[in-house]
């Protein structure tokens, strides 16, 4: 089974789709999510306290300013902005797929997860995505 998912984004943070996933999910198995972007990454992280996802994000850009800073001077892809390469540095260090276990309907996520896009670029975006959900084969 699968699907696509499309997230709107209003430029860097952390936006959870977690109740999308959870509603197009059945039965048992196990569901593979994989962003269609090399500028965004995938994260299953707290949902309950607001202030880690602004921590997060704080923290990513303090570890990868823009190229505008200088810092940063030493990198060569420019031309699509100043977040463009950070953009990309940031998703080449966090996940593109996300693995989650399914059992009776339900994503085996803990208490306090969810499932985020991590949107790396200043713009607005639209990000595509691809879920696969695998069901277990019953027994013989």
């Amino acid at each position: 089974m699968q699907t696509t998912f499309t997230i709107a984004t209003r430029g860097q943070g952390l936006y959870e789709f977690t109740d999308e996933v959870a509603s197009w999910v059945t039965g048992d198995g196990l569901l593979t999510l994989f962003i269609r972007h090399t500028s965004a990454s995938l994260l299953i992280q707290e949902n309950a306290d607001p202030e880690v996802r602004h921590d997060l994000l704080a923290y990513m850009q303090r570890l990868v300013p823009p190229t505008s800073d200088p810092s940063m001077s030493y990198l060569t892809h420019t031309y699509e902005g100043p977040d463009d390469m950070p953009g990309h540095i940031k998703a080449a260090m966090l996940p593109v797929s996300l693995s989650v276990p399914v059992k009776a309907g339900r994503l085996a996520l803990g208490t306090w997860q969810g499932i985020y896009l991590f949107e790396h670029r200043d713009a607005p975006h639209t990000r595509q995505v691809a879920a696969h959900l695998l069901h277990d084969q019953p027994s013989i």
